[in-house]
């Protein structure tokens, strides 16, 4: 037999060069990147992630949600491929850390400010109060409601769990902070079945210096002290007492700023009757609104009539300067 030595044919293409082409063509990998990944490996707290780097990535649990879950089966499933946010760079082992949480964070931003754009009423459920109000979650984030925008007579404690009708009052992400109100989404709500001009029974629940608050289905509107009578007035405890069912009429509706504004002046048939006997005034209620809608009706008519008489004095001195 002849033995025949084979040699390995030289290709010029060390371990070297092979190894630097794989740096040549490896991702490059950065902190706050969004990336594809695939979950390969889920452990008791966090799973092993292949996003195409030389070592898999990591994402602990407390990364994997906007809430807070148990474990990691709540939100991923093995051979799962989704989004992920680059939290942190490679640690010693090449390891990149990734988050979910951080995803939903800036969705969630996003989101609100949508929603406070466009002026929405959302609902959430009180999970949580303190000294200064309600803690509720929109879009996963934690929203706070002031103890003054808390429209209800219940305990705060009692409000726990209960579901509420809210509007945005501030969205500010670089502060975290996300205010909300209670007291506006109530007030708008009634806000849209009522009408300037219009009398409504409602109960004194709160008398302070400067006037007194009407409770009128719910949603308080304020009697200023100048609104009560034409008569002067010192206090608005010389007319009325807590708890006092009054008629009223609305005089102003500021949806914006959750404000009902009302009066019992425009109502007297004489100056100071509400001083001298309220009852005549809720007796004739009706027909002196009627006559105050007149009134505005006349004066808006006429506002209008000289706007449009100012456009057409406008036109004509346009006209004349052509010429």
């Amino acid at each position: 037999m002849v033995n025949q030595k084979t040699e390995a044919p030289n290709v010029g293409f060390t371990h070297e060069d092979f190894a630097a082409l794989l740096d040549k063509y490896d991702y490059h990998f950065n902190p706050g990147d969004t990336v594809a990944g695939t979950v390969f490996s889920i452990e008791p707290r966090g799973a092993l992630i292949d996003i195409g780097a030389k070592t898999a990535a990591y994402i602990p649990i407390q990364e994997m949600s906007i809430n807070r879950i148990d474990n990691p089966e709540e939100v991923l499933n093995s051979n799962e491929t989704r989004e992920f946010f680059i939290l942190a760079d490679e640690n010693e082992d090449g390891q990149l850390t990734l988050s979910i949480r951080r995803i939903e964070y800036m969705r969630a931003w996003e989101r609100v400010r949508q929603l406070q754009t466009e002026d929405a009423t959302v609902r959430s459920a009180v999970f949580a109060t303190n000294r200064g109000g309600a803690l509720v979650r929109i879009e996963g984030l934690r929203g706070f409601i002031p103890g003054s925008h808390i429209s209800t007579r219940a305990a705060k404690e009692e409000l726990i769990g209960e579901e509420l009708p809210l509007k945005f009052l501030e969205v500010d992400e670089e502060r975290n902070r996300l205010v909300l109100s209670h007291r506006r989404a109530l007030v708008e709500r009634k806000m849209n079945r009522l009408e300037v001009g219009e009398v409504v029974i409602g109960a004194v629940r709160g008398i302070k210096p400067y006037g007194a608050f009407i409770d009128i289905g719910g949603v308080s509107g304020l009697l200023h002290i100048s609104e009560i009578s034409h008569d002067h007035i010192d206090t608005p405890h010389s007319v009325f007492n807590v708890n006092d069912e009054v008629k009223v009429m609305i005089i102003d509706l500021d949806a914006e700023r959750g404000r009902i504004s009302l009066s019992t002046k425009q109502l007297e048939p004489e100056p100071g009757d509400m001083v001298k006997n309220p009852q005549v005034v809720y007796d004739q209620a009706e027909a002196m609104a009627a006559k105050y809608r007149e009134q505005m009706a006349l004066a808006q008519q006429a506002a209008s009539d000289a706007a449009a008489a100012k456009e057409v004095a406008a036109a004509a001195i346009d006209e004349d300067d052509a010429e």
